[in-house]
């Protein structure tokens, strides 16, 4: 059985996405772990996690999508991520708080609970511009 074009596509996309994000993770998440060595864990969240909307722009509009940078899409992508950071602040807090994880581990539930939103509404955002 052949798998249709326009879900090739999407794999395509989800594959790329991946590869990105593990790369975006990765240096976020080690600039979060050097980061509570000086900040409470919200806060060197908050500061790593702005990084990450920079390199996950151009990185995701060039890569993922094969896109160009414009306005429009540079200015939108940040809600992907406003939306992504309140969810993320939210599960880190329950996790930390509320069921005693470490914050350094904790960090490694939040990615895997929000990856497959995130893609979806980066998708939306920077396929439709």
């Amino acid at each position: 059985m052949e798998v249709p074009r326009r879900m090739q596509g999407i794999h395509g996309e989800f594959a790329r996405f991946l590869i990105v994000g593990a790369a975006n993770t990765l240096s976020t998440y080690l600039l979060y772990l050097l980061l509570l060595a000086f900040f409470p864990y919200l806060i060197a969240y908050s500061l790593s996690y702005c990084t990450g909307i920079v390199i996950s722009y151009f990185l995701n509009i060039r890569f993922v999508f094969k896109r160009h940078v414009s306005l429009a899409t540079f200015l939108a992508f940040p809600v992907v991520y406003i939306s992504q950071y309140c969810l993320s602040a939210l599960i880190l807090w329950l996790l930390v708080e509320q069921s005693g994880v470490a914050p350094a581990l904790a960090m490694v539930g939040v990615i895997a609970a929000t990856v497959p939103i995130t893609f979806l509404m980066s998708r939306f955002v920077l396929r439709k511009r």
